[in-house]
């Protein structure tokens, strides 16, 4: 079982930012939600681990 890394883990965190920002431009609110939606099932996708994933979903559920 892995834990869920909360720090900052990201090499060029604001180049990502804007990239995603980016990815957003001109985008109608419902196909912007539809991005994030995708976005989210290719991390957990990648990520694999369900008990990370959970501890993903009730760390996003604290915020």
């Amino acid at each position: 079982m892995s834990d869920l890394i909360l720090t900052p883990n990201i090499d060029g965190a604001d180049d990502f930012y804007a990239d995603l920002l980016e990815a957003h431009e001109g985008l109608e609110r419902a196909d912007s939600d539809a991005l994030n939606a995708r976005l989210v099932l290719v991390l957990a996708n990648h990520i694999g681990d369900r008990s990370v994933l959970k501890q993903a979903i009730d760390a996003a559920k604290a915020k």
